[in-house]
Formats: C-alpha cells, structure tokens, sequence
C-alpha cells in the first residue's frame, strides 16, 4: 500500500472514560486463557503498521515505539453497562455486498453476547438523523434481522448528502442513543468525525464507531474492505462474458465499465482474474488517445493481431479526457467506434456496465464471513468506549483505526506497485498508454 506511515501519535484511539462494568463475557475468559491468546485484549497487544525488515531498520530508535494499532477484541471490564445502554445503527452511501450481514451481526453480538435490549435503526442514512426525520427510528429484535443477510441492498435504507454534525447530534441524544454504528465510506466517516467533535464540544458520553464500507476498496489500512470480493467475483463473471462477445464477431470490441471512482481495484483485480483483457483504465494512470502507444493504436493493434480486443475502464479513468459530469465508459466506446470506422475497420461493439447489478448482490460466503466478524470486533470495542475510530482488519486481525487516519489518507492503486505490474503482466498493454510506453513479454497474440 503506498500511503505514508503515520505517527504512533496519530494511531491513538480516543476512550469515552474508564472501563468499570464488568463484561458479561468475562466468566470465559479465563478457558480462553488456558486454551491460548484467543480471548480478551492483553494492554500491551499491539499491531504493527509496517512489517518489512527495511522499515525497521529505517526506524529512528530515538522516536520510541513503532507505529502500531490496538486490536479490537473483548475485554473483561465495559464502558457501557449493557443493560443500560441504547444503540443506533445507520448505513449511507451507495450500496455494497454484505450491508445486511454486517447489520444482522451487529444485532445478534450486541443482544446474545452482551444483553443489549433497546437497539434503533436509523433510516435512510444520516436523512435518519435530521430533525425531520429522527423520529423514523425502529427497533430491531433478532427476529427482525434474522433473515436480511439473504438479500442484498441495506435493511435500513441509505442515502446521500451532508447532514448538520450539530442536528444529527440533537437527534441522538432526541433518541437517547448512548452509542452509534456507522457503516459508510470516507463521506460517511468524515461525518461521523463531525458528530464525534460535537459529541465531545458538549461534553457528552456518546460513542459513535465507524464500520468501513467501500466497494471501489479505497479506503487506507484495510486488508479489504467487505464486499470487495464478491463485487470482484461479479465484475469476472461480466468481464468473461464480454470477451465471449468479442470473440463471436469479426472486429469484436468489447468495452466493461467497473466501479472505482477514484481507485481502479476492482477492474485491476477483475482483469487479472480472467487474464484475456487487453488494456485496463484506471484513474491512477493517464491515458492518451492517440500516439503509437495510445489507446485507439492499442486497441487497432489487438484486434490485427487477435481479431478482437477487449479493454476495462474504472468508471474515474480518463478525467483528463472529460468533464466531471460525463461518463468515461461511453465515452472510450464512441472513441473506439469512431477511430476504427475511420481507418477502414468494421468493429462490432459490446458495451457493458454492470455496476449496479454488482453493487445490490448479496455477500459470496467470504465476506458473510467476513461482515460478521468485524461486527463483533466493532461491538467489543465500542461496548468499551472506544470512539471515533473505524473498525478494520490490518495484517489479518482487527484492529481499531482512528477516523482522522481514514479518512485523511487516500488508498489508491500504485502505478508503481505489484497490483499494477500484475496487470501489465497479464495484459501486456504498454506501461503507458502514449508514445513513451513500453510492452512487457515478448510479442504475440
């Protein structure tokens, strides 16, 4: 990942005040601990950010301990007395694999595991928490949840736009919310930030964790981020039925456009997966049109040497080519069209877009999986007082990133990296799509 390191300091994780309640998980730690370190938190347990002997050596030992995360997992003693306490749960932002599971374990961990009675969920994103709307908040049972991880969108319904941190703030406590569940990306976490600093302006004991949810995978100090597996598996199946299409004509082109606004993973890893495509377009590296490495030569040069060619485009590609507002995807087909109807061709074109076909699918298995566990990481640590902090898994465990982080740095593809050399690799487009770009392997169809 090509984010810079940042400060211990910055790794720290705010607290609501001292645990005092003991956990009702507490009676088994202590089989835990006779089995081995797979129960409550160890004080001194941390997570390194960096794991590569050269950044340990590159380490000033006069700046004190490395830079590293808390883990979120149970601990014997409790913030929040549980029965006592009244949770909220909001999801925002665009729709993504495994929203409902994430809810359902949420539900299921705060009432089987800590006895939690009264729990809300907000509806329709932070809409749920304006003065106009607060009052739509349900209750949610297990009963309730049982099954919504069966179906894809959001049980709770979501939406877009910029909400008063203030009035979302007189909505919780209009509510009596003690502790709040966000589930959202970097939009959503700089909100939940406002409402943290409000929170904390008028003093109030009000904890409010953040659940990560990108599909685009673009959010910093994530293994991945749920539902990016399933949203990958998806954009495969239309990737290889895109190739079918090309391979059926004469002068087949075929254009896929994928999620991934400001970061191309999905159509990186999606192109990899099938290992036919011939050019992928992603926001981190420009492209030009013409030139003898430009686009329109590349795609001319596959289908003399293939008979067809096919190219993935992330739908933020190409934004010195366009206007904010236009789509890229139709844009690179007209281009293509154009190009090769002017140089004698006779391409048969196949355009798709499967974006919001994968965006409302439910979760593959593996992020069931996943979506579960970072539920229960989220509720161990916030039932703490942890607050103001993203729940996320970091070199295989959860952990527990403060929001400043997540949302200040940007994850984004690394034209320098081994993801993007993976790419180049398997489709043997140019290292740069212009005149000064050189192909990988040796030539042949």
């Amino acid at each position: 990942m090509s984010v810079e390191t940042p400060a211990r300091a910055d790794c720290e994780v705010a607290t609501l005040g001292p645990c005092s309640v003991e956990s009702p998980l507490a009676p088994v730690f202590g089989a835990f601990e006779q089995a081995g370190p797979v129960g409550h938190v160890d004080p001194d347990d941390r997570v390194l950010i960096e794991d590569t002997e050269a950044a340990v050596a590159a380490r000033d030992p006069a700046a004190g301990p490395p830079p590293s995360f808390e883990p979120a997992r149970a601990r014997r003693t409790l913030f929040f007395d549980p029965t006592a306490t009244t949770v909220a749960i909001v999801t925002c932002g665009g729709l993504c694999p495994g929203l409902n599971d994430v809810i359902r374990g949420l539900v299921q961990q705060l009432r089987r595991q800590y006895g939690v009675e009264r729990i809300l969920g907000i509806r329709h994103g932070y809409l749920g928490l304006t003065r106009a709307h607060r009052d739509e908040a349900m209750e949610l049972s297990g009963t309730m949840v049982q099954e919504i991880h069966q179906a894809g969108g959001t049980f709770l319904g979501t939406s877009r736009g910029r909400q008063d941190p203030a009035e979302m703030v007189d909505a919780l406590e209009h509510l009596g919310v003690d502790l709040l569940f966000v589930i959202g990306g970097d939009g959503t976490m700089t909100a939940a930030r406002g409402m943290v600093e409000e929170i904390g302006r008028r003093g109030r004991a009000i904890g409010v964790m953040g659940l990560p949810k990108t599909i685009d995978n673009d959010l910093p100090f994530i293994d991945q981020s749920f539902g990016f597996l399933t949203a990958v598996a998806r954009a495969a199946d239309t990737v290889r039925a895109a190739h079918a299409e090309a391979l059926s004509v004469r002068d087949g082109v075929s254009v896929v456009k994928l999620m991934g606004r400001h970061a191309g993973f999905v159509a990186c890893y999606a192109a990899i997966a099938i290992n036919d495509v011939d050019l992928v377009l992603i926001p981190e590296v420009p492209f030009a049109w013409g030139g003898g490495n430009g686009l329109l030569a590349q795609v001319r040069d596959c289908l003399d040497r293939r008979g067809r060619a096919l190219v993935v485009v992330a739908e933020g590609a190409g934004a010195e080519h366009r206007d904010d507002d236009e789509d890229v995807g139709p844009l690179v087909r007209d281009r293509i069209v154009a190009d090769l109807t002017d140089r004698g061709y006779e391409p048969v074109m196949r355009y798709l877009d499967p974006s919001y076909a994968i965006r409302s699918v439910r979760a593959d298995t593996y992020d069931s999986v996943y979506c579960v566990q970072l539920a229960h990481a989220a509720v161990h640590a916030a039932m703490c007082g942890r607050t103001g902090a993203v729940v996320a898994r970091w070199r295989g465990r959860y952990v527990l990133v403060p929001m400043t982080l997540m949302t200040d740095v940007p994850h984004r593809v690394d034209p320098a990296g081994e993801l993007w050399a993976s790419v180049l690799e398997a489709t043997r487009q140019p290292t740069r799509l212009d005149d000064q770009g050189i192909r990988i392997g040796a030539d042949g169809g």
